[in-house]
């Protein structure tokens, strides 16, 4: 919760994220709390997508008139910050258990993309800066704090965080593009990955493209052996940990 003097000076949708808005005093008794329309538009959003998240939809499933839910949100943009802020939760308690400063992160990351694979509508919504909700800025403090006793600068801490929560959104970007296209085929993702790798060892010529040719042929693309992101992730740290060692 936030004082009322700063909740004054905040965009009303902000303010309804830090349960700083005051229930009205006139008017009829509401019949659900913000927190429920919220699960419910979670629900829709888990079931259907993004799309499916309309003030209509979301009336129709409390049983309220498209009126009565302009009582607990103004708008849809206003229903979608606070959809993406109830979908993303507090950040779990195993960052903080981890023990180093990797180890925070690597969790940080598993945790992140377990979020998008629960709800992998929350990709679909635009970033468009830092968001400014209180379970956003949790996960952002959860990052930094693993980073609390490491020899970087505050600038160099957030830039460690933000890299590292690029990395678990795009890694979930990709796998919802591969769980996708298996739904709609009917396939295991590996059957998807395997038909991918047979149309592209047809395109691609070792005159063309001779390393990706190579790459191809010893197999890479269908090695279940080896994950990419988690190799990815492992080298950024390693490249913070060395540069920590050279500061040092």
């Amino acid at each position: 919760m936030i004082d009322e003097a700063a909740s004054a000076e905040l965009p009303r949708a902000i303010a309804l994220a830090w349960g700083a808005v005051p229930s009205p005093q006139r008017g009829p008794k509401r019949e659900f709390s913000l927190d429920q329309v919220l699960d419910a538009a979670v629900e829709l959003a888990d079931t259907g997508g993004i799309d499916a998240v309309t003030m209509p939809a979301l009336a129709q499933a409390l049983g309220l008139t498209a009126m009565s839910l302009y009582r607990y949100v103004a708008s849809k943009d206003t229903l979608l910050l606070l959809l993406q802020e109830q979908g993303m939760g507090p950040p779990p308690a195993s960052i903080a258990q981890a023990k180093g400063w990797r180890a925070g992160l690597e969790s940080y990351a598993a945790a992140s993309g377990n979020v998008y694979r629960r709800h992998p509508w929350m990709l679909d919504i635009t970033i468009t800066g830092i968001a400014s909700t209180p379970n956003n800025l949790a996960w952002i403090e959860a990052g930094l704090a693993a980073l609390a006793d490491v020899a970087l600068t505050r600038e160099e801490r957030l830039a460690v965080v933000l890299q590292v929560s690029g990395h678990a959104r795009f890694r979930a970007l990709v796998e919802r593009g591969y769980t996708d296209r298996a739904d709609a085929t009917g396939d295991h993702v590996s059957s998807v990955v395997l038909s991918e790798a047979r149309l592209l060892g047809r395109l691609v010529t070792p005159g063309r493209f001779p390393n990706l040719h190579a790459t191809l042929e010893s197999g890479a693309l269908t090695d279940d052996s080896f994950d990419n992101f988690d190799f990815g992730l492992a080298r950024l740290l390693d490249g913070v940990s060395e540069y920590v060692d050279q500061r040092s």
